[in-house]
């Protein structure tokens, strides 16, 4: 493979390691590692979905997407598995995007929906220790925003920096 394909190629683990080394970057060196790398796996989750994927759940396009499915359609809020979709997509867009989100809508109110989804969650979640993750999400929810947006930031203000041919 040639050095440009072998840079612009990024398998799951490769985008998942980025995660993880960007959120830890941004993190409190005290931050819990499973929920450090539960938010690293959003991220690189959604790096890798379209937004018109029709396989799993879709990228969203903005928070307005995420209130119209998840908050008008109440049947959805009895549903773990629904209810911890819709906490990454608040995450993901009321954190790593919240600059481009925070001119039409309320990154405040937004947390603590989201915060409200991971509760939901985790109270009808089957397994113990994946309950106790979803409630930790949620209680930690607003501080895990802010790394993403930090991480988000810094990002942007990263140089491209392509390696030279030989």
């Amino acid at each position: 493979m040639d050095p440009l394909q072998e840079l612009l190629a990024a398998d799951h683990r490769r985008v998942f390691e980025f995660f993880v080394v960007g959120l830890q970057d941004v993190s409190e060196p005290t931050v819990d590692r499973q929920e450090l790398l539960y938010n690293a796996s959003v991220l690189a989750h959604y790096a890798q979905v379209s937004t018109q994927t029709s396989v799993e759940w879709p990228a969203p396009e903005n928070l307005s997407v995420v209130f119209d499915h998840f908050v008008t359609d109440t049947a959805l809020q009895h549903d773990s598995e629904m209810m911890e979709v819709a906490g990454t997509q608040c995450l993901l867009l009321a954190g790593f995007f919240e600059d481009q989100m925070r001119r039409r809508h309320n990154i405040r109110w937004y947390s603590d929906l989201g915060s409200g989804f991971f509760s939901q969650a985790a109270s009808y979640e089957r397994s113990s220790s994946k309950a106790q993750l979803l409630d930790a999400l949620a209680r930690h929810f607003e501080a895990w925003r802010q790394r993403h947006a930090r991480l988000s930031r810094a990002l942007r203000n990263q140089p491209y920096i392509l390696p030279r041919p030989n």
